[in-house]
């Protein structure tokens, strides 16, 4: 794991990752105009850039400008008045062309040399049905083709969304305004989009994630449609598939996701301190409980073993004194705290855009490698995931040590 010099600072590759996923990055036009002919590479946000340090660290490049544009053309922006939050968006990260390659800075203090993932053609593809791949399906790290939304979150279109979540305000919107929600895309779609990625040789596995439903069984038959048609597919997965869910209350359900082919299985409470997950995931603590989220996944762990249960955590939201007991409580019962750092620019937690700094990071990253460690956790992947850091924390920690 390679060291920074920040300032004075000593930060390593995982803390530089949460620093940048946090604060985002200016990227020069001149990164654009050299690199994306040859590198996967685009300033729409849809299509999840991300770069890689010299170490090989896969990191989320948010280009904040562009990022901020996007938002503003795609949500109702009537309730936030933008320059209350403009000093807490500012980012010192930059990056630039420097000696023909892309450079990172802080400040006017270089940083490290970064590259890209390989040039593919994914984002200009549809399915036959004429879906397009973009707005769908994004690419992750080096292994992931990943499906954020396949059908949309019930609980943001009745008012409780999540406060951090992108697509969770663009239902919210729909709804006030009377408009249709997306309909849920087809198993068809799905299957084509995996197949081209692994074919393409940008994926070898997969991520299936929806909203939040209120009826376990209209969940079910989203999810059982898909694994189905994956099992019967030409398509083989050399990695996993990993399944996020909403916790049923029938947990036969979970049976047969297994049974059809699912690698792991998140019910993901992203805040474990009770007052504040009211705040930031109210459909979650409101329509489903925190009980039946540890009664989930307490049973995927307890009968098909120790990291097969996987809860994903959003890092910068509580403190960190909350958050190292909701990951113990998970780890000592052999399931996996997973690790999203959160991305501040544009949706506003609590009524603050100002994400936490260094010490933070450094002890969140201390404290889930100890976990690790302790009970033998192993997180999905053979790369970090742009957002995510669980898999860089085992690799530079654990793995390498």
């Amino acid at each position: 794991m390679k060291k920074y010099n920040i300032k004075k600072e000593i930060v390593d590759s995982v803390e530089l990752k949460c620093l940048l996923i946090s604060k985002g990055v200016k990227v020069d036009i001149a990164i654009y105009k050299d690199f994306s002919k040859d590198y996967r590479l685009n300033v729409s946000p849809l299509m999840c850039n991300s770069m890689l340090l010299s170490d090989g660290t896969n990191v989320q490049l948010t280009d904040v400008g562009f990022h901020l544009r996007h938002l503003f053309g795609m949500l109702s922006w009537s309730n936030l008045k933008l320059m209350k939050y403009a000093s807490e968006l500012s980012t010192p990260f930059g990056l630039r062309v420097l000696e023909g390659k892309p450079a990172l800075f802080y400040e006017n203090d270089f940083v490290d040399f970064v590259t890209f993932h390989k040039k593919t053609d994914f984002y200009k593809q549809k399915t036959a049905a004429g879906l397009p791949f973009v707005g769908n399906a994004v690419l992750q790290g080096c292994d992931f083709v990943s499906f954020q939304c396949l059908w949309h979150c019930e609980y943001a279109a009745s008012g409780k969304p999540c406060e951090f979540c992108f697509a969770g305000a663009e239902f919210e919107s729909l709804a006030k305004k009377n408009k249709p929600q997306p309909a849920a895309v087809a198993a068809a779609d799905l299957v084509q989009i995996i197949r081209y990625a692994v074919q393409n040789g940008d994926a070898n596995s997969t991520q299936i994630t929806g909203g939040s439903t209120f009826a376990g069984a209209t969940e079910h038959k989203h999810i059982a449609g898909y694994l189905q048609a994956i099992a019967a597919s030409d398509i083989r997965l050399a990695g996993e598939i990993l399944l996020y869910i909403t916790p049923p209350e029938d947990l036969s359900y979970i049976d047969e996701y297994f049974l059809l082919g699912a690698s792991r299985i998140a019910c993901s409470l992203e805040v474990w301190d009770q007052a504040r997950a009211k705040i930031i995931t109210p459909g979650k603590i409101h329509f489903t409980s925190r009980e039946r989220y540890l009664r989930a996944l307490t049973y995927v762990a307890e009968k098909y073993g120790k990291g097969k249960a996987f809860s994903n955590f959003i890092i910068g939201l509580e403190p960190i004194e909350t958050l190292k007991a909701g990951a113990a409580w998970l780890a000592e019962r052999g399931i996996i705290p997973s690790a999203s750092v959160w991305m501040p620019m544009g949706r506003p937690v609590m009524g603050t855009m100002a994400a936490p700094g260094l010490d933070y990071f450094r002890r969140a990253k201390e404290m889930l490698a100890e976990l690790y460690n302790r009970y033998g956790l192993v997180p999905p992947g053979g790369c970090g995931l742009n957002v995510c850091v669980e898999k860089d924390i085992y690799q530079f920690t654990i793995h390498n040590s």
